[in-house]
């Protein structure tokens, strides 16, 4: 178990584009989860990426934005939802999240090697390169090793609404 980090380097607001198709409605989704170290810390996926502007949110909660891209982040937890056969990747989470991920950086943090887990194995690709599939358990991490996590246990999306 790591904290969660303190402060702006830890927590990144959305700040990037919607990827594919902006639609009304979120849709049937498939989902996977994302944990971040950065620091020796857990680094936030923020709420609402892959979503359009105006967002509202409820106790951290995406509940209402215009429309909804290929791949979406509701609340902070890390679970992301796309759409099947999207092909979206790692690399589409950080682009429309506005964070770099690179071999040696990830969002804010740098200083040292990207390394990357899925499933509990390390991924010998780049890390932005790793497909998005159905209840995958995918970890990131820069600096200190954390020993990563196989699986997650899901539950149901909530709904948001569209503005």
């Amino acid at each position: 178990m790591r904290p969660i980090g303190r402060g702006p380097r830890f927590h990144p607001p959305v700040s990037g584009p919607v990827p594919g198709r902006c639609d009304r409605t979120l849709g049937v989704r498939l989902a996977a989860h994302i944990e971040l170290f950065g620091a020796n810390r857990v680094v936030l996926l923020a709420a609402g990426i892959g979503s359009a502007a105006p967002r509202e949110f409820r106790d951290g909660t995406l509940t209402a934005a215009r429309c909804f891209g290929d791949v979406v982040t509701l609340n902070p937890t890390g679970v992301v939802y796309f759409r099947a056969h999207s092909g979206v990747t790692l690399g589409t989470v950080f682009r429309a999240w506005g964070e770099p991920l690179t071999a040696t950086r990830v969002a804010s943090f740098s200083g040292g090697r990207t390394e990357t887990y899925v499933g509990g194995k390390l991924w010998h690709g780049a890390a932005s390169a790793v497909p998005l599939t159905s209840a995958a358990e995918i970890v990131v991490e820069i600096g200190p090793h954390v020993p990563p996590h196989r699986r997650f246990a899901f539950t149901p999306a909530p709904s948001p609404r569209t503005r």
